[in-house]
């Protein structure tokens, strides 16, 4: 007997959020170098630090705004699947360490042939509450949810 999968698809949008907390961070990171009694020549790496993070970080992970940022994850026949406009639907490896909590969805995925797990942060605002809830039941109820992609 064959296991029907019903197909699920879903896409995000930037959560408000999640750059409100980065943002807050990102604040405090600079605050706590300013007022450490360190050499100015240590405080200006570190902001360099800090302002080349959020260069990094914010167009990619946060505002959704770079090709190689993921934008949608489904799951059918094929396995699990992301989907970025740089390089469009690229098969994924479910980690076990993911977490789908009511109000925050952690995606731990690995990439075919890559060694090093990436991860998502999908706030409750990022999805529709009815498709933030459905991905976080086929989340932890898929059968194969860790399996390798083909």
């Amino acid at each position: 007997m064959s296991s029907r999968i019903d197909p699920f698809e879903c896409r995000w949008r930037p959560s408000t959020w999640l750059l409100a907390a980065y943002l807050a961070c990102l604040a405090l990171a600079i605050a706590a170098l300013l007022l450490a009694a360190i050499p100015p020549l240590w405080q200006i790496l570190g902001l360099l630090l800090c302002l080349s993070h959020a260069l990094w970080a914010l167009p990619r992970q946060i505002l959704l705004r770079s090709p190689q940022s993921f934008g949608a994850l489904r799951h059918d026949n094929e396995g699990w699947q992301l989907w970025c406009p740089h390089q469009g639907w690229s098969p994924v490896q479910l980690c076990a360490d993911s977490l789908a909590l009511p109000s925050l969805i952690v995606l731990r995925f690995r990439l075919p042939g890559s060694l090093i797990t990436r991860g998502l942060c999908l706030p409750a605002d990022s999805l529709a509450p009815d498709e933030h809830r459905r991905l976080r039941l086929r989340l932890r109820f898929s059968r194969d949810r860790w399996a390798a992609p083909e």
